[in-house]
């Protein structure tokens, strides 16, 4: 483990909109820390049996968002790591406070037009499926950016190498770090 990672006391969760890096960038700054990584997304998946889009679409958003609330407590409890959250996982209230309490929230954030070029390159977002997925974003992007402004740490990704947004996470950490009297 690095000496960022031995000195983190609580994971580090990112939070942000479908399509911003949350898999790819959580994956690298794990391993840059030295810590494990868990994809919310992937977790559902692998209890569901099928994909988490399906679960969505099949039980509905207020039921996948139960079980995603009681999924990301258990994922807190546990070992300090890298955990991506599903792109609404943190707007629903008790999360997001859940979430400020027990980690440090990393909102990941990048231009809807990036995101739009993204999410279509796979038909894995169910909320992409029945329109045009640049309106449909930047409507989250306006519902959602209320509650993603509470996260510790924003950090902004764009068209730039996945390698400079995992070194931004790791300079706004040591700086929350700094800031908490724990630098």
């Amino acid at each position: 483990m690095t000496q960022l990672g031995n000195r983190l006391d609580r994971p580090v969760v990112l939070v942000g909109l479908m399509g911003v890096g949350k898999s790819t960038v959580g994956r690298r700054l794990a391993r840059r820390l030295g810590l494990s990584f868990v994809d919310t997304d992937e977790e559902i998946e692998g209890a569901a049996g099928y994909p988490a889009a399906e679960v969505f679409e099949r039980y509905g958003e207020v039921d996948f968002r139960d079980g995603e609330r009681r999924l990301v407590a258990r994922l807190v409890e546990g070992d300090v790591r890298v955990i991506a959250t599903g792109g609404g996982a943190y707007i629903d209230p008790g999360t997001r406070q859940l979430l400020n309490q027990r980690s440090i929230t990393v909102w990941l954030d990048a231009p809807v037009e990036i995101l739009a070029e993204r999410t279509s390159r796979r038909d894995t977002r169910a909320q992409l499926r029945n329109g045009d997925a640049k309106l449909v974003l930047e409507r989250l992007a306006a519902e959602r950016r209320p509650s993603y402004e509470e996260a510790h740490i924003h950090v902004k990704s764009g068209v730039g190498a996945h390698k400079d947004v995992v070194d931004a996470i790791v300079e706004a950490l040591e700086k929350h770090l700094a800031e908490r009297g724990e630098g």
